[in-house]
């Protein structure tokens, strides 16, 4: 509904995003009852143990759902979720499974409590909590779930895009031993390839000159396909900016990184265990042998420079990535968190918390019509 009159719909102006003249409407996520039967866990490539709900099925927003992440133990704890309790699922944005909310008053008395396991459940190691995050990890770095996992970040889109390269493909390398670390992929040849289920003559060679087409790489994708943890995409991005090369990102000490807007001294202490650790060291020289990575020049200034900014829901126009590509063009700097230092947030449909904890800070806060102005 809106304001039929231009000038006064104009007039009217702007709130955070949202114009005054005009309300919309959204329908409510849809919701559903089930049952949760099982909680399993899985392992990510930083060994983070990720408990995932097992549910009878449920029919929600066109899709069949049947599990659905937990996240980790303490919403588990918020929850009060015991294996066995009737639970009410969303899909948030129709399109993540979630579940919203415990229904104790169902409870029979056979429903039984999940507790985390003290050893990972693939590779049978003992699992750790840091002090200050949520997450318990896998001490072993070798676990094969982990080691999956890198590699499937590895040739992933955000990172060195390697089309063709799916799940099933990757553990199948795994397993045969044609595949152990990340340069052993630039390595494969066709007939590496015949004898694994799915993969004729002209499949092969057509995965193969797809993995050779990648043997130069952008800096910032690079350092992201390291899969360095707490390093994600804008990281990688900044970091690379800073740098300019991987050698000099390479031998940057704690202080260099700390003392990078953007990178703090978890992140900073983080990427020095990474270059620290024997092993880890021995794979990235491996890698080097197979791939070299770009440069990344110095950033330009522009009309933004000076400025951070954040990007939160969905817009029209573009998509997020080329959204900050623009600014970064600009000379402006891009941040996944809202924090004091951040010059603007720019919300489109359906923003996240970031909104919230911008309009909580003060921070400047744009609709998708004010940052085309500006940019």
């Amino acid at each position: 509904m809106s304001v039929n009159d231009t000038e006064l719909f104009e007039a009217l102006g702007v709130v955070g995003k949202t114009p005054r003249g005009a309300i919309a409407w959204k329908f409510p996520a849809e919701q559903g009852t089930t049952v949760v039967r099982d909680i399993r866990v899985s392992v990510g490539r930083t060994g983070a143990l990720t408990p995932v709900a097992v549910m009878d099925p449920i029919r929600l927003a066109g899709t069949t759902v049947t599990h659905a992440s937990l996240h980790n133990e303490d919403e588990i704890d918020r929850l009060g979720l015991k294996i066995g309790d009737t639970v009410i699922v969303e899909k948030a944005g129709d399109v993540i499974p979630k579940v919203i909310k415990v229904l104790p008053k169902l409870r029979t008395g056979r429903e039984k409590f999940f507790h985390m396991p003290k050893t990972c459940p693939i590779c049978g190691s003992r699992v750790e909590r840091k002090e200050g995050e949520v997450a318990k990890v896998c001490t072993n770095r070798r676990c094969f779930a982990q080691e999956l996992a890198r590699l499937l970040h590895f040739v992933s889109r955000q990172a060195l895009d390697i089309r063709g390269l799916g799940d099933k493909i990757m553990e199948q390398l795994i397993q045969e031993g044609l595949v152990r670390e990340e340069a052993d992929i630039f390595k494969l040849a066709p007939e590496d390839l015949l004898g694994l289920e799915g993969f004729a003559e002209v499949s092969s060679k057509k995965l193969v000159d797809e993995i050779q087409s990648h043997r130069t790489a952008p800096l910032p994708r690079f350092i992201n396909a390291l899969g360095i943890r707490h390093v994600g995409e804008e990281t990688a991005a900044d970091l690379a900016e800073h740098f300019g090369s991987f050698d000099s990102f390479r031998k940057a000490s704690a202080d260099d990184l700390d003392a990078i807007e953007g990178v703090g001294s978890v992140v900073a202490e983080s990427i020095a265990e990474y270059f620290r650790d024997k092993r880890e060291s021995e794979r990235l020289d491996h890698l080097l042998r197979e791939i070299e990575p770009g440069r990344t020049p110095k950033k330009k200034p522009g009309k933004l420079t000076g400025t951070t900014w954040v990007f939160t829901g969905a817009l029209e126009t573009m998509s997020r990535d080329e959204a900050k590509a623009k600014v970064r063009a600009l000379g402006a700097d891009v941040s996944e968190s809202v924090s004091k230092k951040t010059s603007y947030v720019v919300v489109g449909d359906d923003p996240g918390s970031k909104y919230d904890k911008a309009k909580k800070l003060g921070v400047n806060i744009l609709d998708e019509k004010d940052f085309l102005g500006m940019i």
